[in-house]
């Protein structure tokens, strides 16, 4: 029951620091993310500008500006003419189509050219990323030389929504790591249930010899004197204590105590093994044996 709770003590400790972990990786990729819109916001009204510069172009305008581009919404941009112009409705659609193609956020947008005097729609096409959506008329009919404004609209699906998929993809990731980090997850010093006898085997006791071993509470009855562990030590004497008069495997003593720490350090067992030596020393019949190149070996008389 005690290592239950204390499992799940750590448990939680760990969760609130993966929330905290996962918490400041989604600030930190947003914040990053803003970096790239502002890229991606200032690479399409350089494209917007590019429309209106071929537009003059076409209506044989080669020396007046395309003014200032200007942006009305969020997803909405207004191109706009130092003098008046013409143009034709077809030039215009394939003109904003190829230069448009170049911006990777936007696959749907509404064109409305303006008057400048009253805001009125004089021409406007809506294209689509799936060409059958897309709605095109009256291609061929060249409008009159007047203040135009050009309005695009784009749908928002841009920049915000690159955000959300960053985000959202990287979602799955942290669970995962998550998962992985909190089944590694054990307490450290305490003799995992699984390690224990079952209940109703002498109250958890384990006779060696005149001593008896409780790895419960983690002591050593001997003579009557009871002797404290640590919980390394308890588990270290438990695996040995399952199987009396066998060689344990250097390697396998080191596995099973450490390495779901993650680290394993050598000499610590042999530390251990030393301290083991020195409780155990009262029972003559009880001792732990050195077996050259493979590891030890508990040995009860």
């Amino acid at each position: 029951m005690s290592y239950s709770r204390n499992l799940l003590s750590g448990k939680r400790k760990y969760l609130v620091g993966l929330i905290l972990l996962s918490f400041s990786a989604v600030i930190c990729a947003a914040f990053s993310m803003t970096g790239s819109g502002d890229f991606f916001t200032a690479r399409r009204e350089v494209l917007l500008r590019k429309i209106g510069d071929e537009l003059l172009l076409q209506s044989g305008d080669s020396t007046s500006r395309v003014l200032p581009v200007k942006k009305i919404a969020e997803n909405e941009y207004l191109i706009r003419f130092e003098k008046d112009l013409t143009f034709h409705p077809e030039s215009l659609v394939n003109t904003t189509r190829r230069l448009l193609a170049k911006d990777p956020l936007a696959s749907d947008y509404i064109v409305n050219v303006l008057n400048s005097g009253d805001s009125s729609v004089a021409y406007g096409y809506a294209i689509s990323n799936n060409k059958k959506d897309d709605i095109v008329a009256c291609k061929r009919r060249v409008q009159p030389r007047a203040g135009y404004m050009i309005n695009i609209k784009f749908k928002p699906t841009g920049i915000s929504t690159a955000k959300n998929v960053y985000l959202l993809g990287g979602l799955p990731f942290l669970a995962f790591v998550g998962f992985v980090f909190l089944r590694s997850v054990k307490p450290r010093g305490v003799l995992p249930e699984r390690a224990l006898p079952e209940d109703g085997q002498n109250m958890g006791m384990i006779t060696l010899g005149s001593v008896l071993f409780d790895p419960k509470n983690r002591n050593l009855l001997i003579n009557g004197e009871t002797i404290e562990l640590t919980g390394t030590e308890t588990r270290v004497l438990h695996i040995f204590a399952l199987s009396p008069n066998e060689t344990i495997e250097r390697s396998r003593l080191q596995k099973e105590i450490w390495e779901d720490e993650g680290v394993i350090v050598g000499r610590s067992l042999d530390m251990f093994i030393s301290k083991l030596r020195k409780k155990l020393e009262s029972d003559p019949n009880i001792r732990i044996a050195v077996i050259r190149g493979k590891g030890y070996k508990l040995e009860i008389n």
